[in-house]
């Protein structure tokens, strides 16, 4: 019986799309079987497709099943690389790891610039194109072959040729995990609102959210994703509890009776968090 792959060799020869399989094989390693997926994990929502039932469609379904595949994939393979370690310090690394620059600059990499599709302007304001078509790719291939291949697939074609797990392991974790975890040890809540959305002048959405500590507003932002108004809203509000003394003590003025004598000593004003860290989701 004829294997998948010499079944797919064969009807590539046949197949009017024999390059866009062959960028396919080159990129994943194997002939896709079912190939309308991959076409569709390249659409961009900016200039959707008909498909043969009349309806629209785009990469954002297939961008949603990836983005939990690839969570679940590289939680999976940290918690066995690092045994000891806790979970506080596997999230933030996984977080490292999918955050939208890094998917990104892999989407570049492995050129995803040649074959997704988006209206022209597009590009130009949405600078994550690719890190979502990386996603999508990844719930293609899930769809398309299973958990066991699509788990080889991103581990030796994504994290090994472009992500150095025990130097990102070493890096500062994102603003959002920093305020977060000022707030827990001093059990101080932190929360974040979306606060508007609205459209940009090529229709592109934004999204602006507030960060609040308790009920104290300290700081908004705007970005072209939920996540990245929420990054940037957090670095605005760690720098002030970092570097602003008289804003940090008022702070836990109004904490204070749910604060520890243990904790109370550390608040002096001798603490200085550090400002330095990767901007990611």
């Amino acid at each position: 019986m004829l294997s998948c792959n010499i079944l797919s060799r064969i009807k590539l020869l046949f197949t009017k799309d024999r390059e866009f399989y062959a960028f396919c094989f080159k990129l994943l390693g194997f002939y896709p079987g079912d190939i309308r997926l991959y076409h569709l994990a390249f659409v961009h929502r900016s200039l959707p497709v008909k498909l043969g039932n009349g309806t629209y469609a785009n990469n954002e379904r297939l961008e949603y099943l990836g983005d939990a595949i690839l969570d679940a994939i590289i939680a999976d393979m940290l918690y066995r690389m690092f045994p000891r370690k806790r979970e506080g310090f596997l999230t933030s690394t996984r977080s490292k790891i999918v955050k939208r620059e890094s998917l990104n600059k892999i989407g570049i990499d492995i050129g995803l610039e040649a074959v997704v599709r988006s209206a022209s302007h597009t590009l130009s304001h949405n600078s994550y194109i690719y890190g979502n078509a990386v996603e999508a790719l990844v719930g293609a291939v899930y769809l398309d072959r299973g958990y066991d291949k699509c788990k080889r697939f991103v581990i030796e074609r994504i994290i090994k040729p472009h992500i150095n797990i025990n130097s990102i392991a070493k890096t500062e974790i994102n603003f959002k995990s920093r305020l977060i975890e000022w707030g827990q040890k001093y059990h101080i809540p932190i929360k974040f609102d979306l606060i508007e959305t609205s459209n940009d002048g090529h229709n592109s959405p934004i999204f602006r959210s507030a960060v609040f500590i308790g009920d104290i507003l300290v700081s908004e932002a705007s970005g072209y994703t939920k996540k990245e108004s929420h990054q940037i809203a957090s670095k605005i509000a760690y720098h002030r509890v970092s570097t602003n003394a008289k804003f940090r003590e008022e702070i836990f003025a109004a904490f204070k009776p749910q604060m520890t004598e243990e904790h109370l000593a550390t608040t002096t004003g001798e603490e200085q968090l550090s400002c330095t860290g990767s901007n990611s989701d």
